[in-house]
């Protein structure tokens, strides 16, 4: 299995998921943006986009996708979810939540507020995807009630693709306006040895 990984961007999801499954795998970490950075990247993905996992022949490239692709195939591990477990949609649920409600409004921030040259940039933009942002987050701090993971009284992919958006959040500068719940699981989730293990492999 190989990994193509920028640092602390949505390929830290995959990254995370085999460490924590005490996978093998290469890492390959580039400068952002690849497809700029990084000669022939486009070959490898049409897209340009980060992650790139390839096993085999497969080719993948939505983050929360491939760490799915990882439980399914090289389980059955306490960090997947099975189909007959009650809360099995709702952990289908956050995956998908975690990059379309959480993580698309942070890619917006990110670009006008950073990534565009300083003519380009948009405040207004970047001060209603905050707001919008900080709103979803509603669903996480009332899923945490009372709770240290999101669902199945255990650690799953669900709880690592829902970090890395609280992550990046910090990162863009968004966490001041975190709830307790949020802070708590936040802070809590970086303890991982395996998440430490992620982010020191990305450096």
């Amino acid at each position: 299995m190989k990994l193509y990984h920028c640092q602390n961007s949505r390929s830290l999801r995959p990254l995370w998921a085999l460490e924590e499954m005490g996978l093998d795998y290469d890492l390959i970490t580039m400068k952002f943006p690849p497809r700029a950075t990084f000669e022939g990247y486009l070959e490898i993905n049409s897209l340009g986009t980060v992650p790139t996992f390839i096993d085999g022949d497969l080719t993948m490239t939505e983050s929360s996708g491939i760490c799915q692709y990882l439980v399914d195939k090289y389980g059955p591990h306490t960090i997947g979810v099975e189909r007959d477990e009650p809360e099995y949609g709702d952990y289908l649920n956050w995956l998908h939540r975690s990059d379309a409600t959480l993580t698309f409004p942070q890619a917006i921030v990110l670009r006008y507020s950073k990534l565009e040259p300083e003519e380009r940039r948009l405040p207004q933009a970047v001060e209603d995807y905050s707001i919008w942002y900080h709103s979803r987050l509603r669903s996480v701090e009332a899923a945490l009630e009372g709770k240290s993971f999101l669902l199945a009284n255990r650690f799953t992919i669900a709880d690592i693709a829902v970090t890395f958006a609280l992550y990046m959040g910090s990162r863009l500068g968004l966490a001041e306006r975190y709830k307790p719940n949020c802070k708590r699981y936040l802070a809590d989730m970086m303890t991982r040895p395996a998440f430490v293990k992620a982010t020191s492999n990305q450096e």
